[in-house]
């Protein structure tokens, strides 16, 4: 029932709003109509859509309402036929009372577009009420003296009708005696007074039994009776006369009950009993019988209920003295009822908005009116908000007040304002009401997902297991709603070689970022790409963020070993001669890691020789040197197993094996055997690749060295015809037989080349490293010289 009656109120509240806002707008000149009343509901009373000057559809595609003030649905409009019909049957006493014209007060609502019209309907009095004496018997006392001309008010009938449809005259029954006047109060209403015409008798005829009528002026009128006994009494021959036939007095309408008002005085000449008045209120109708009291002893008038002045502003009431015979007289008491400030302004929400956008400029919040019962300056009200908040009151019409927005509102700033609307009078004391009303802001979409970062730095190690979590991207968004609710999704890459779809993947709901496959350092080691973060409003926003993945190396790489080549066939010796001093370059171990950092840090380390002390190896750089002087005791083949070892963790390693050949000069040089490079080559892609560099360099480095040789060996006077052996004077250039950058030797050699002279194969016989270090030493006493070789050449050493 409470949430009925709340729907209820809010409906009234919004008709009120849109009432009054179309009345501010619309013309102040209202149409009048007119209907009897009793007449029947449904019935017409206007054709509406031909008075507004529209079709009757447009009435109802324009959503008309017909508002009433109080919403009493007194009528209703027929939207097919724009006629304005009777809602039910109207008493015009019952809605207006003795209120003349009786006009009810409505209102056309005409929703799209926003219009409003004032219209007034009159109920018509017809003749439904009859006049009703309140007293059916009246008793009249009246002395026998009493002469021709007297006259006796009597009590006038009630007629609920007005106009000519109330109390139009009074008749007597025929007699001898008295006839009747029709008279007028001050308020319109007519009372019958009866005359004497003639004197009366007691011992001729007491008493007299009388009929009063009262007739109405409607068509067919309607009539009352009352009757009226007289009494004929004996000489009492003065009635009681008061001071004065008006009294005028004021009282506040907050006097309590039982206050007096006012005390009335009247006497009699007469004596004795004849002389004694009693006091009463005359012809006091309901209301005023309920207000006051009269002491019939002192005339003392007495509040008997609480006053009102908002609902009766004054009151007349007739007081009556009467002696102890038939004799009375007459006064009237005017009571002017005074304001008081009791009643605190009254606010009508007529419509409200509970929430509203953002970014919408002078948005209406809610329509209300105000009222305060009171009058002149009590009644006058003033209406004010918090000056802290971005809302201004408009006034409109009559006490009418629109909320507004004074500017956008944002939701992000604030999402909702508690204002309290202050309504103060000017009475004094002032009293105020308050209404507190919650307006929230609803969101619009216009702000973008902002991510916490414009790029991100991911950091994942190689060999990950698919579908790692490697992190997270996120993005907020200050608005609400769906409007907040953020997408993610991978942008296409910049680089369309990158294949992104199959490298990572986003999970659209949270950011969290995962590697798809696993990540190879040595392959890929880094790579970016773009995400982007949506919202879900509309139109949509979004944001663009940079990730970038770095790829941490994992020591998943063993070393692997250049030179010497370890899958040929045929082993790679090295010549070393008897004479190499400590520190002497054998060999260089020449490896690579295909990891970085500390994991591709290597280290060399001599694991196991076939003479220990005579050689060492160099940790970092993997040169393999003399560590003593070899001696005539050291077995003539070496085997060396170096071992290299990267800083990863755990440690990766290889091995590699150098032959080591003690000679005592290079008489007879090692060279593998072409089968075993061919082997080695199908053997191993990379070692074909090294074998054919190093052949290549070999063949480069021969053939500079055979070119320079020749030249040389040209230069001199017939040196050739003699079959002498010529050596090459001074040192190659550095960069013809400089290797050590691929690590294979740190230093540069110059060899001595014999040709047999006027040979057409040019016969190499020997080949013999000069060490500068040994320049100074000549060679060694015992080598062995072929008879051959001393036949065709002669061999020296510088």
């Amino acid at each position: 029932m409470e949430a009925s009656r709340k729907l209820i109120c809010r409906q009234r509240q919004v008709l009120f709003f849109f009432l009054f806002l179309g009345l501010s707008l619309a013309g102040t000149e209202p149409r009048r109509y007119s209907v009897v009343e009793e007449t029947e509901g449904s019935s017409f009373v206007t054709s509406l859509a031909k008075d507004l000057g529209l079709g009757q559809r447009e009435l109802s595609r324009r959503g008309a309402r017909v508002i009433s003030k109080g919403n009493k649905v007194h009528l209703q409009l027929d939207q097919e036929t724009g006629d304005l019909l009777l809602n039910e049957k109207l008493d015009r006493e019952e809605l207006c009372g003795h209120t003349e014209p009786c006009v009810l007060r409505f209102q056309v609502l005409l929703e799209n577009p926003l219009e409003f019209f004032q219209a007034e309907l009159q109920v018509i009095d017809i003749n439904d009420h009859a006049p009703v004496f309140l007293d059916r018997d009246v008793l009249l006392k009246i002395a026998e003296s009493s002469p021709p001309g007297t006259t006796f008010p009597l009590k006038n009938a009630q007629d609920e009708d007005v106009g000519q449809n109330n109390v139009e005259n009074y008749i007597i029954s025929p007699n001898s005696y008295f006839r009747v006047l029709t008279r007028k109060r001050s308020d319109e209403r007519k009372y019958p007074e009866l005359v004497l015409d003639k004197a009366l008798d007691r011992e001729e005829e007491p008493e007299l039994r009388l009929t009063l009528t009262a007739q109405d002026g409607g068509s067919p009128p309607r009539s009352g009776t009352a009757q009226v006994y007289i009494e004929v009494v004996d000489v009492n021959d003065n009635a009681p006369e008061f001071e004065q036939p008006f009294y005028r007095v004021q009282i506040p309408e907050d006097s309590p009950v039982g206050f007096l008002i006012v005390t009335v005085t009247a006497t009699d000449a007469d004596t004795g009993v004849n002389g004694e008045i009693s006091y009463s209120l005359f012809q006091a109708s309901e209301e005023i019988s309920k207000t006051f009291e009269i002491n019939p002893k002192t005339g003392e008038i007495r509040l008997k209920k609480q006053l009102d002045f908002e609902t009766v502003q004054s009151y007349e009431v007739n007081i009556e003295a009467r002696d102890a015979g038939s004799f009375s007289g007459k006064c009237t008491v005017l009571t002017q009822v005074m304001d008081v400030n009791d009643n605190a302004p009254e606010v009508t929400l007529s419509a409200f908005t509970g929430q509203i956008p953002e970014n919408f400029p002078e948005t209406v919040v809610a329509v209300f009116s105000v009222s305060d019962l009171d009058s002149e300056e009590n009644g006058k009200i003033s209406c004010s908000i918090q000056d802290d908040l971005p809302f201004f009151l408009k006034s409109s019409l009559e006490n009418f007040y629109t909320l507004v927005t004074e500017k956008p509102l944002d939701r992000e700033t604030r999402d909702q304002y508690n204002i309290t609307i202050t309504v103060t009078d000017l009475g004094s004391p002032r009293l105020k009401t308050q209404l507190n009303i919650t307006v929230l802001v609803s969101d619009v979409n216009d702000n973008a997902p902002a991510f916490t970062q414009t790029s991100y730095t991911l950091r994942v190690r190689e060999n990950n297991s698919p579908a790692l979590h490697i992190g997270s991207v996120s993005a907020t968004d200050a608005d609400a709603g769906a409007n907040a609710q953020v997408t993610y999704s991978l942008l296409p890459p910049h680089d369309p070689r990158l294949p992104l779809a199959s490298l990572v993947s986003i999970n659209a709901d949270n950011g969290h970022l995962f590697a798809l496959r696993s990540l190879d350092y040595e392959a890929l080691q880094a790579f970016e790409f773009g995400v982007g973060a949506t919202d879900r409003g509309s139109p949509a926003r979004s944001s663009q963020a940079l990730v970038r993945v770095l790829v941490l190396d994992d020591n998943d790489n063993s070393p692997f070993v250049l030179y010497p080549l370890q899958n040929g066939s045929a082993p790679c010796t090295e010549l070393v001669p008897r004479a190499a001093e400590a520190g002497y370059l054998v060999s260089k171990v020449v490896a690579v890691d295909g990891d970085s950092g500390q994991n591709a840090w290597l280290s060399y380390q001599l694991l196991k020789a076939t003479e220990p002390g005579l050689f060492g190896v160099w940790a970092h750089n993997g040169e393999v040197r003399t560590a003593r002087p070899p001696s005539e005791r050291d077995a003539p083949k070496h085997r060396l197993l170096v071992l290299v070892k990267d800083n990863g963790e755990p440690p990766r390693s290889a091995s590699v094996t150098l032959h080591v050949l003690l000679v005592d000069g290079f008489s007879q040089p090692y060279l593998p055997r072409p089968e075993a490079a061919a082997e080695q080559a199908q053997a191993d892609p990379l070692t074909v690749y090294l074998v054919i560099a190093l052949a290549a360099v070999s063949s480069l480095f021969l053939f500079s060295v055979l070119a320079f040789i020749a030249v040389r060996l040209c230069g001199r006077s017939r040196a050739a015809s003699l079959g002498r052996c010529s050596v090459a004077e001074g040192r190659f250039p550095g960069h013809l037989v400089d290797v050590s950058g691929t690590g294979t030797l740190s230093q540069s050699y110059q060899y001595e080349v014999c040709l047999r002279g006027g040979s057409g194969t040019s016969e190499l016989k020997f080949l013999k490293p000069i060490v500068p270090s040994f320049q100074g030493h000549s060679p060694r006493p015992d080598i062995e010289e072929n008879s051959n070789f001393r036949n065709d050449f002669d061999f020296s050493i510088q």
